[in-house]
């Protein structure tokens, strides 16, 4: 490695809110959320008693934002986090949910972005949650429904939301190219974006910046890169829900061996560069108990000296585009 030049740093502002607003209506939510796909057994099977402590133990540590589907579990998920809300106060929480999967049976989906399927949904995802109104309503994954999604589903949230019956409108996918057009062409509040924005890649830096400009909220989900940037580059480490290729695993190492230097864990420098944009209101993180919990908050709030960003910076292992954390001891 050759001498570290200075670069200039884009600083984030710091310290991190507890909660942010999303939308016009003021939607609230936690700087961290709890997502909700391990609670329909994703990972392991996991006992009632385990979930409902765990959304205790959330909601006690500041955490109250919890992001479902009926998707998760066909419907296990949403009836999971619903029963375990119930003793829970209902302006100490913030829930978000999505459209786009209908549940026919007990393990059978099928997708319609139809006006008709989306109030079904949400009518279907109400009864399961055991709620009145949702937070923030995602369309989900219409990677291949462009114009229905745009066309359909957005008025139909959007005359919901004028009714008050959901607070704000998003879309969640594993890509950020159409949550762009979306966000250019329809009054969006919020997407949640798995797996783009990360300390690993950062090429969807023109999402965020352009919500950034237009006040669109931004939920990060998928900032370990579905577990690589948690495990470090061990054998069997995950990218993208596969085994990680060879040029992951080789510039992985080469951002861990940064990290090493400074005395940084590869997992907080991965949950606070991407709570560092000035877009992003949520980090949305899947969490199975309590001890995984107090991990990813000491992980988020762990000093990070500021020259561990100017080295990834100049060894070109980070956008320098990117804004970075400005707390340091």
């Amino acid at each position: 490695m050759g001498s570290i030049q200075p670069v200039e740093v884009i600083q984030a502002p710091s310290p991190l809110p507890p909660v942010r607003k999303v939308g016009a209506a003021g939607v609230a939510v936690s700087t961290m959320g709890l997502g909700g796909a391990p609670l329909a057994d994703f990972f392991r099977p996991i006992p009632e008693a385990e979930v409902a402590q765990l959304i205790d133990y959330c909601v006690e540590k500041g955490i109250s934002f919890f992001d479902t589907a009926p998707q998760y579990g066909c419907g296990l998920s949403e009836r999971r986090l619903g029963r375990a809300l119930q003793t829970v106060p209902r302006t100490r929480f913030t829930l978000a949910t999505k459209v786009g999967f209908m549940i026919q049976g007990q393990k059978r989906l099928r997708i319609s972005y139809s006006r008709d399927s989306i109030l079904r949904s949400l009518e279907e995802s109400l009864k399961r949650l055991g709620l009145g109104r949702i937070d923030v309503v995602h369309i989900h994954d219409p990677d291949k429904h462009y114009r229905e999604a745009l066309e359909v589903a957005f008025p139909t949230l959007a005359e919901l939301r004028s009714q008050g019956v959901i607070g704000a409108i998003g879309a969640g996918m594993n890509q950020w190219q159409m949550p762009l057009k979306f966000a250019r062409h329809a009054d969006f509040d919020c997407f949640l974006v798995a797996g783009r924005y990360t300390l690993l890649e950062q090429n969807s830096l023109p999402l965020l910046d352009f919500c950034r400009q237009k006040g669109i909220a931004i939920f990060l989900g998928g900032v370990y890169n579905t577990g690589i940037l948690a495990t470090g580059a061990v054998e069997g480490a995950r990218y993208d829900y596969h085994p990680a290729p060879p040029e992951i695993l080789a510039r992985v190492r080469q951002i861990e061996a940064v990290c090493q230097r400074h005395k940084v864990a590869l997992r907080a420098a991965a949950l606070q560069f991407a709570a560092a944009h000035p877009a992003v209101a949520s980090l949305v993180i899947g969490m199975e108990c309590v001890g995984e919990v107090d991990d990813a908050l000491e992980a988020l709030h762990r000093p990070i000296p500021a020259d561990l960003w100017q080295e990834l910076r100049a060894e070109r292992l980070l956008d320098g585009r990117a804004p970075v954390p400005s707390h340091q001891p």
